[in-house]
């Protein structure tokens, strides 16, 4: 998913670690243990052992594990099949994997200069 990403993975919250508090960062956060907060940062990925009480705000965001709070990706949000998702979802695109379990409410913007009509050919 983030083949076209330049960002590196900068932080990182181990599976045997737990975070309080609102974490703001540039570049890639993984998430594999806990957090309790709201995370602001340019990409996010929860491992499938994550779990994440709060608001995420992102780029682009992957959930493999239990979010509590609003997602809001600004452009990218992959929901694979181990995850677990309570809260309002914002995005541009969204892929959902089969399996996964959701309890939300869905915002999705198109934007209008990105849309490209094609015409039938005679």
């Amino acid at each position: 998913m983030f083949t076209k990403n330049k960002e590196k993975l900068e932080s990182f919250i181990g599976v045997n670690s737990s975070f309080k508090g609102d974490i703001e960062t540039k570049g890639t956060l993984r998430i594999d243990g806990t957090v309790e907060g709201n995370v602001n940062a340019d990409w996010v990925i929860l491992g499938e052992k994550a779990s994440h009480r709060g608001d995420i705000i992102a780029r682009g965001i992957i959930v493999g594990g239990r979010v509590d709070g609003n997602l809001k990706a600004t452009e990218i949000m992959e929901i694979k099949p181990k995850a677990m998702v309570n809260g309002d979802i914002s995005t541009d695109k969204l892929s959902i994997a089969e399996g996964a379990l959701l309890n939300v409410k869905i915002s999705m913007q198109r934007d209008e200069k990105k849309i490209v009509e094609l015409q039938a050919m005679r």
